[in-house]
């Protein structure tokens, strides 16, 4: 296997070439499938393989710019995209991502972004699996999910958020929702300094955020989340490139897999309701929590199984949809 091994110059460490493809591909699907730019399993999967705390957060952003650039163009084309949603909320996240990354580099000095990353990631995948899982159950008493979708998405806080008439009011077209610019603000920033503090595009938080929050469609949210993650990703890859935590090489790798499974992963969201969606979100962040509560207890090569195994699995299910959904409809 050592074939496969190749020299990381800013890690300084041999990496095996197969895993990083591997990430990237299962990020790939699963990006373009739930519109996440995929920083909630790379930087704990590969801070689990090796990577310190930094670098791995450093070098998921750079990563997560060029794969969602793949994933919103496939979005765009199906009309899941709305441009200004994506283009405001991102305003706040570059601010956010910042203060984010200098937080990290403080943490970082004193030794301490590691654990404490890891106990932010196990409470916060814990806390959207859960409550995503819920939101799931919940729907499935009702006979018409399509309905209890509208439902959702109109009523309970959405429909609070929506009537906070402080100007400008913004009229999001493509998600037909009328919504202050300071709320879409204020979730870009606080979502950016997440995404600058844990490494992650934002896109598993936005999500969850566009729906509950703003009101958008499920399909809408994950593609306008994904325009999201391309500029907070490029703004926070290179703040991290200046601070001299990005491994290229690695990054590159990441999307040249990421790249093959963001095509598979935009394309099945067309054959699957917005709760099967949720669903296998729900399923993917619980594990990746427990993934990241092993690294945290020392077992290191249990977790990366974990969390690898599950990424594999989960894109498997999401590539038989697609398949699935071809045959069905060229029959």
């Amino acid at each position: 296997m050592d074939f496969f091994h190749i020299y990381l110059p800013i890690a300084g460490m041999e990496f095996n070439i197969l895993i990083l493809l591997a990430i990237g591909f299962c990020l790939g699907v699963m990006g373009g499938f739930f519109g996440m730019g995929g920083g909630w399993i790379v930087t704990p999967a590969l801070n689990i393989f090796g990577f310190n705390m930094a670098l791995a957060i450093g070098t998921d952003l750079l990563h997560i710019y060029g794969k969602s650039i793949v994933a919103v163009k496939k979005h765009a084309k199906l009309g899941n995209v709305d441009v200004a949603l994506g283009l405001l909320v991102s305003l706040g996240m570059m601010v956010g991502v910042e203060l984010g990354a200098r937080i990290v580099m403080f943490l970082s000095a004193k030794g301490l972004a590691g654990p404490i990353i890891r106990y932010i990631y196990m409470g916060l995948l814990c806390f959207l699996g859960l409550y995503i899982l819920y939101d799931y159950f919940s729907a499935t008493k009702k006979r018409e999910a399509v309905k209890v979708e509208t439902k959702t998405t109109k009523a309970g806080l959405a429909a609070k958020i929506q009537h906070i008439n402080i100007p400008p009011m913004i009229y999001l077209k493509a998600s037909d929702v009328k919504v202050s610019f300071w709320v879409l603000a204020i979730i870009g920033v606080l979502i950016g300094i997440m995404a600058g503090f844990m490494g992650v595009g934002g896109g598993f938080a936005l999500v969850p955020a566009f729906i509950y929050v703003v009101g958008v469609p499920t399909a809408v949210a994950v593609g306008s989340s994904l325009l999201c993650c391309i500029i907070s990703g490029a703004y926070g890859g290179f703040s991290y490139s200046m601070k001299g935590r990005v491994e290229v090489v690695a990054a590159m790798i990441l999307l040249l897999g990421a790249c093959i499974g963001a095509q598979i992963g935009a394309s099945a969201i067309k054959y699957v309701r917005g709760y099967g969606i949720r669903l296998l979100y729900g399923i993917m962040l619980l594990l990746a929590a427990f993934s990241v509560f092993l690294r945290q207890m020392e077992m290191a090569k249990i977790a990366g199984i974990v969390v690898l195994g599950a990424a594999l699995a989960i894109s498997g299910i999401i590539t038989l949809f697609l398949i699935k959904g071809l045959i069905t409809e060229r029959a």
